[in-house]
């Protein structure tokens, strides 16, 4: 079990949350996440509003239909969540 999971339970929105942390460096698709979570696009778009909301993810349209997600490094809550992610792996693996 991840460490995070073991401390705040598996949930959609951490489980989206740390698909963009291990992917912080490259942009994604809702269908990418969904694909690589395995959520359903639908629980990846519901989860993904508070995270774009707070800061914490940019997203881009790329043309009228399709959007990207990334995790925003210039905000400070996400450079934040990232070195807890990495300490409490570090801690707990």
């Amino acid at each position: 079990m991840d460490p995070l999971e073991k401390i705040f339970g598996k949930t959609a929105q951490m489980t989206v949350l740390k698909n963009l942390i291990e992917n912080q460096n490259e942009p994604t698709y809702l269908s990418g996440i969904a694909e690589e979570t395995g959520l359903s696009n639908s629980s990846v778009s519901r989860v993904i509003t508070p995270l774009i909301e707070s800061g914490v993810v940019l997203e881009k349209p790329l043309g009228k239909q399709i959007r990207t997600f990334q995790l925003n490094m210039e905000s400070e809550a996400a450079k934040l969540i990232v070195d807890f992610h990495n300490k409490i792996n570090q801690l707990l693996d």
